[in-house]
């Protein structure tokens, strides 16, 4: 007899997991405390595939530019200072996660990860406009560039493809497009696609597969028995649970806690502008390494997007950090020029970040019918096929085809 699924969040991890689950046959519900039109972090973020985004936030030098950064409004990594517990212990975590053994440890889960999900969007079967061309580490410094390339040796002894690129060979990948850089690393396995695309194939998907969704639902707790979670108390009414899983972005911390999970995390705010008519359009989605902008195009639009602002949960905009990414954007791509913006309305979405940079994936030892899956931060797009994917697997039995030691619910336990 298939399982019973009770999901609770719809963002894209939220749907990939309905999606798996849903194509084993077992019968699945998604709870939403938003409405279907939503706007959160599943939808304006960069629409990148990234298999070569294997060194998680949590790494060597970081603390120290975190720090250097916090100053400046306008940096793309900034943390508003305030009395906060919750910070105070997410900030410790990260401290001592930000070792280069712990970064040589995870390295290959990511990569493990990338890759399966990255075969899961190529396998998927729906129409969402996936576009294979690689990605590029636009670098204005030389000095920036001899990084990117000591990063693309450790990407090649990952078993991750390549390629050191000067600026001549960086315009001739990308000839649509102008570009003032020194030189890029380009990574042919990275793809993009338009998220907003992605989410409606997700959503048309599981409704034809008959996954029932209860919009605007607040999840008001739980009731237990033993070592299971037997009842979802929510605003329209009591729900009966066979099998949960916890997939609520930045709001499942606040879950966890009422479930005696320690589970920190921190929203990261991040912005991105839309231009619909750009005055050109690369192939190609790219990021300014020095900026931390990521540039995306899709179906004719041009995203830029960046920052991560930890302001607690505001969803507000904050104009000094839109500031930043126009202003920096035009020095990648001199074509464009900071007035190009002006009409564009900014988005901001909160991602859920972890403090040693690693999602949250798997069974928790506390309850026998719940599985985490969430904490995925800049990576929630990139990685939600493959979680949704190990997901399903774990809760018919299965052993993951990726080691989830590293990313177990349980690690700050």
């Amino acid at each position: 007899m298939p399982s019973q699924v009770t999901i609770l969040g719809a963002g894209v991890i939220g749907l990939c997991t309905a999606l798996y689950c849903a194509r084993r046959g077992m019968t699945v519900s998604v709870i939403e405390r938003k409405t279907r039109q939503r706007d959160g972090c599943s939808f304006g973020n960069a629409g990148m595939v990234v298999p070569s985004h294997f060194i998680p936030l949590a790494a060597p030098g970081m603390v120290a530019l975190g720090l250097k950064w916090m100053w400046n409004p306008e940096s793309p990594f900034y943390i508003k200072p305030r009395l906060d517990a919750d910070l105070m212990n997410w900030g410790m975590h990260f401290w001592k996660a930000a070792s280069q053994s712990r970064v040589n440890a995870t390295a290959p889960v990511l990569r493990d990860l990338s890759l399966l999900s990255r075969e899961c969007f190529a396998e998927m079967g729906l129409d969402f406009g996936l576009v294979q061309k690689g990605l590029l580490m636009l670098c204005k410094k030389q000095e920036t560039l001899d990084d990117e390339a000591h990063m693309a040796e450790k990407a090649r002894a990952l078993g991750i493809p390549a390629e050191v690129l000067d600026a001549k060979a960086t315009a001739a990948l990308d000839p649509n497009v102008t570009m003032d850089v020194c030189g890029s690393v380009y990574f042919p396995k990275d793809c993009h696609l338009s998220p907003a695309r992605f989410i409606a194939a997700l959503e048309a998907e599981l409704v034809r597969l008959g996954v029932s969704f209860l919009w605007e639902t607040e999840i008001q707790g739980f009731e237990m028995e033993g070592d299971a979670l037997r009842m979802l108390k929510t605003s329209r009414g009591r729900i009966k649970l066979q099998e949960v899983v916890l997939c609520g972005g930045v709001w499942s911390a606040e879950m966890a806690k009422e479930l005696g999970l320690k589970i920190p995390m921190q929203a990261g705010k991040g912005y991105s502008l839309t231009l619909t008519n750009p005055k050109q359009l690369p192939d190609l989605c790219s990021i300014c390494t020095e900026a931390r902008l990521a540039v995306t195009p899709m179906d004719g639009t041009l995203r830029v997007g960046g920052t991560m602002e930890m302001a607690g949960m505001d969803e507000s905009v904050t104009q000094r950090r839109v500031r930043g990414i126009t202003r920096a954007f035009p020095q990648y791509f001199p074509a464009f020029d900071e007035r190009d913006f002006a009409e564009v309305t900014p988005w901001s979405g909160l991602r859920p970040v972890s403090p040693d940079g690693m999602p949250y994936i798997g069974r928790t030892q506390r309850w026998k019918n719940l599985t985490v899956a969430t904490g995925h931060a800049m990576m929630g797009l990139s990685l939600a096929p493959a979680t949704g994917k190990i997901v399903a697997g774990l809760i018919e039995g299965e052993a993951s085809p990726v080691a989830l030691d590293l990313v177990s619910p349980d690690r700050f336990a």
